[in-house]
């Protein structure tokens, strides 16, 4: 029954080639706030780049659970871009691996008519057939309450800009869900 035989590690050798042969396309700017995630996203979208907001893999996480997904042939000139900005990240990292790939920041989730789309710990539910925003819930931030208020019964095309309403991690959470979510819905 060889299908039962245990697989031999590689060398460490024959690890370092593979890696050498593996494309190194994204990597990831790591930061310790938030604030500065949201700076820096700002930053480099006005200046063109493809950049996603995501959550760093665990052994990255430096309490802020967010980084920047960046294509790494842009590496030199966003680090000098963000040195000059006084946004420097804590570290630069590669994404070679499975294990190093970045977790989802936002998902989603069908319950029937009802469309949920989360955003770090931030959900926001809407009605799709009369595109009217019936649930808000999760972060801990002392701002949430306000911010459901804020969305709570209106559609989305008239739900406000959260980043002109707060400045949490969860306003800014909160957000990204919403934009997403009118997205999906093509709204």
């Amino acid at each position: 029954m060889k299908w039962f035989k245990k697989k031999e590690k590689p060398s460490q050798e024959e690890e370092s080639e593979r890696q050498e042969k593996q494309d190194v396309t994204r990597g990831l700017l790591i930061f310790a706030h938030p604030t500065t995630v949201i700076d820096v996203e700002q930053i480099l979208r006005d200046e063109g780049y493809e950049i996603r907001v995501v959550s760093p893999p665990p052994s990255y996480r430096t309490g802020c659970d967010l980084s920047v997904e960046f294509p790494m042939d842009a590496e030199a000139a966003i680090t000098e871009l963000l040195n000059i900005t006084n946004l420097t990240p804590l570290d630069v990292v590669p994404i070679t691996s499975e294990g190093m790939e970045p977790l989802q920041f936002v998902r989603k989730k069908w319950y029937g008519k009802y469309l949920m789309v989360r955003a770090a710990n931030m959900k926001i539910t809407l009605d799709t057939e009369t595109k009217i925003i019936v649930n808000i819930s999760g972060g801990g931030c002392p701002d949430v309450p306000y911010l459901a208020t804020a969305l709570i019964g209106q559609h989305i095309n008239e739900a406000p800009d959260l980043t002109e309403v707060g400045f949490s991690l969860c306003a800014y959470s909160l957000n990204t869900a919403r934009e997403e979510l009118a997205r999906e819905i093509g709204a």
